[in-house]
């Protein structure tokens, strides 16, 4: 079982991901167990402060030190993280290879920032990896949060009902996936190609291979460079 452990200021942001489908069942499973920890628990004082103003000036609050270290050291109690993650969009691309290493960690706590960000000495000291979703910036880390952990958790053995079906996904041997289709064969004209109708399973593949290279190149070319 994957154990993640996700520190927000918004838990309420999260409730609706994993409250469905896929990432619902993987928990019912217990097979992967997502813990959303609220940040303002560990806040300073009687208001339970977790922002404040960055020294220098300039627009924006950052998220305080004291309320993070206080946090992470609570949750750590429960044992090491392989991974201490900020989705930042600094950070390293996610990408499929990435969900795989990520996948076979025991253990992971993912930091979603908020305001201007969080104080750099916690970035320094105790997170270990950032992660970037794309070239774009989102009010806060809860929805990167979110689609990192869908990425990890639909890997896990046992997760989806067919768990060959992880393998041909798109970027899983670095190309787009071949195009899919089904009933029915016929519709207004727009014909399913024969080839998948043959019952050939070796054909298959040959063209689905063909496919893959092809969406790849037209879409993706960058891929087949690197």
């Amino acid at each position: 079982m994957v154990e993640i452990d996700i520190l927000t200021l918004h838990p309420q942001l999260l409730d609706g991901p994993f409250s469905h489908s896929i990432l619902k069942r993987a928990h019912q499973k217990q097979l992967v167990k997502v813990n959303v920890v609220d940040l303002k628990l560990y806040g300073l004082g009687k208001h339970r402060q977790v922002d404040d103003y960055a020294y220098g000036g300039g627009a924006g609050m950052v998220m305080m030190l004291e309320p993070l270290v206080a946090a992470y050291e609570k949750l750590r109690e429960k044992g090491e993280y392989d991974h201490v993650i900020y989705m930042s969009p600094d950070g390293e691309r996610l990408n499929q290879q990435l969900a795989n290493k990520l996948s076979l960690a025991g253990r992971i706590l993912i930091v979603s920032g908020h305001y201007k960000g969080i104080d750099e000495r916690f970035r320094e000291s105790w997170i270990t990896m950032e992660v970037s979703i794309g070239d774009y910036v989102l009010s806060g880390g809860e929805l990167p949060a979110a689609v990192l952990v869908d990425s990890i958790a639909r890997l896990i053995p046992g997760v989806l009902n067919d768990e060959s079906s992880a393998l041909t996904d798109s970027f899983q041997d670095g190309l787009l996936a071949a195009p899919v289709y089904t009933r029915p064969a016929d519709f207004r004209g727009l014909k399913v190609p024969d080839v998948l109708l043959s019952g050939h399973a070796a054909k298959i593949e040959e063209w689905r291979h063909e496919q893959s290279l092809l969406r790849t190149r037209e879409r993706r070319p960058d891929l087949l460079e690197e």
